[in-house]
């Protein structure tokens, strides 16, 4: 769990509540393109509040009268928040829609439009955050904290959200490798995430904690900036330690699949002692399909701001707001910023039974 995981920079002093309201946490979902108004598909932009991204695809499929596997987001978003964010639907033809009578609970349409291609997962910039944060103690700390984050960055953790209700999706992907069947595609999608996220925090924490999490060695694998494209540390010189201190690469860590670890030296055996610890998981992701892949360990936050609310009902709150490369997550860098409690916990908690695995990213 994210709650073990060493910080990298040395516990918070502050603390504070987090999602006192829903409308205290604000998503905005950016894509690198916008709907191109002709194609097969409908792209269907929404501001929801209150309401998880299944819930509105389902109802959206019940609307358009097609199957549920005909309707696609680029990301899962939160429930417990407001946010925009893009839907696909598969409507061949060339009939025109008029959404004035959808009606979701939650759901206000922003805007509708066709285009060419399918709305895939994972085909998103990222998202942008504006969170206020309350009754947050220690301010000047707190301040401190973020100018540090904003400077240097947090560990790229998978969050909570990703383990499912206490960890729920761990055990589950520990059974589907021990030979239970999942007929649920996605369900058995979520389980294999978790696992694979379950070995990169553990090389991620392995790293902070023997003091490299920022100390480039002959072995390690690079990433570029802004793209996936990868290359083999053989050299440690002053042009890529100053390529690095710009943000201009990052160091990586696996995630787990079949083939070879792509490190060499100390690096790699750092992996493959990871790897040791977790002989389920490193054994059962390559039987599922899943290759070597990289993902960097720096997360960099941008177009960053920070406001202290001055009202006397905002006593000691404080706004933030950040932009994050898709697949990353707020409350990782909330965890490296303050101890924070989330005021929808004990929801989350009333509802496990009945959704077990249904948490999204925040």
């Amino acid at each position: 769990m994210l709650s073990e995981q060493a910080y990298l920079h040395g516990k918070p002093e502050s603390s504070g509540l987090l999602r006192s309201q829903i409308s205290d946490f604000n998503v905005v979902e950016v894509l690198p393109f916008l709907p191109c108004g002709e194609g097969e598909h409908l792209f269907v932009h929404i501001r929801k509040t209150g309401a998880n991204t299944l819930f509105v695809a389902r109802e959206l499929a019940k609307y358009f009268n097609v199957k549920e596997q005909l309707v696609s987001y680029a990301g899962l978003k939160d429930r417990f928040a407001v946010t925009e964010q893009w839907f696909g639907v598969h409507v061949p033809g060339k009939q025109e829609y008029n959404l004035d009578d959808l009606n979701i609970e939650g759901v206000e349409i922003l805007s509708y439009k066709r285009h060419n291609k399918k709305l895939r997962t994972g085909a998103l910039t990222g998202n942008r955050f504006e969170l206020i944060l309350r009754e947050v103690t220690a301010i000047k700390a707190f301040t401190e904290r973020w100018q540090q984050i904003v400077d240097q960055g947090v560990p790229n953790y998978f969050g909570e959200q990703r383990f499912g209700i206490g960890g729920g999706n761990i055990e589950r992907a520990l059974s589907l490798f021990s030979g239970q069947k999942v007929k649920d595609k996605k369900k058995r999608g979520i389980y294999l995430s978790a696992a694979r996220s379950h070995i990169f925090n553990s090389v991620l924490n392995e790293r902070i904690e023997q003091k490299s999490f920022d100390k480039l060695a002959i072995g390690d694998v690079l990433m570029l900036a802004g793209t996936q494209s990868v290359f083999h540390l053989d050299e440690v010189d002053s042009a890529i330690k100053q390529r690095f201190t710009d943000k201009d690469i990052d160091i990586t860590a696996p995630m787990w699949g079949a083939g070879e670890l792509m490190t060499s030296n100390e690096p790699f055996a750092l992996e493959q002692a990871i790897a040791q610890k977790n002989p389920a998981f490193c054994e059962g992701l390559p039987r599922f399909g899943l290759k070597q892949e990289r993902r960097r360990i720096r997360l960099t936050v941008s177009d960053t701001d920070i406001e202290l609310l001055s009202a006397a009902e905002d006593k000691n709150a404080v706004k933030i707001s950040f932009f994050l490369p898709a697949g990353c997550y707020a409350t990782t860098v909330l965890r490296e910023l303050l101890n924070y409690q989330d005021m929808t916990t004990r929801i989350d908690m009333r509802e496990a039974t009945a959704n077990p695995n249904e948490q999204e990213p925040a």
